[in-house]
């Protein structure tokens, strides 16, 4: 399940072509999860637990930390997980520090 503030939920479809349009994936599960589970293609991931202060980065050590330009308070980003609790989550923490 993921979650984006317009559509709650997407579908793989709606992420693979939103993708298409630039979307930053952040990807919060553990980095052991990735390890386990694999990596989403074009994603970054940042574990839930790093995601408040990942955000608040400097963005040349964002850069630096996720090999990504950092996110502005209005560019699109979609955030998922496993089950779709941590990427409500990880939303709500992005809303909280002024991304759109």
């Amino acid at each position: 399940s993921l979650c984006a503030a317009r559509a709650p939920n997407l579908s793989y479809q709606e992420l693979k072509d939103l993708k298409k349009a630039n979307v930053l994936h952040i990807d919060v599960r553990e980095r052991w999860e990735i390890d386990r589970f694999g990596k989403i293609p074009q994603s970054i991931n940042i574990p839930l637990g790093e995601l408040m202060e990942a955000l608040q980065m400097d963005p040349t050590e964002f850069k630096e930390q996720y090999n990504q330009k950092m996110p502005s308070k209005s560019d699109p980003v979609v955030f998922s997980c496993l089950a779709g609790t941590r990427s409500k989550q990880a939303l709500g923490f992005a809303m909280s520090l002024g991304f759109s």
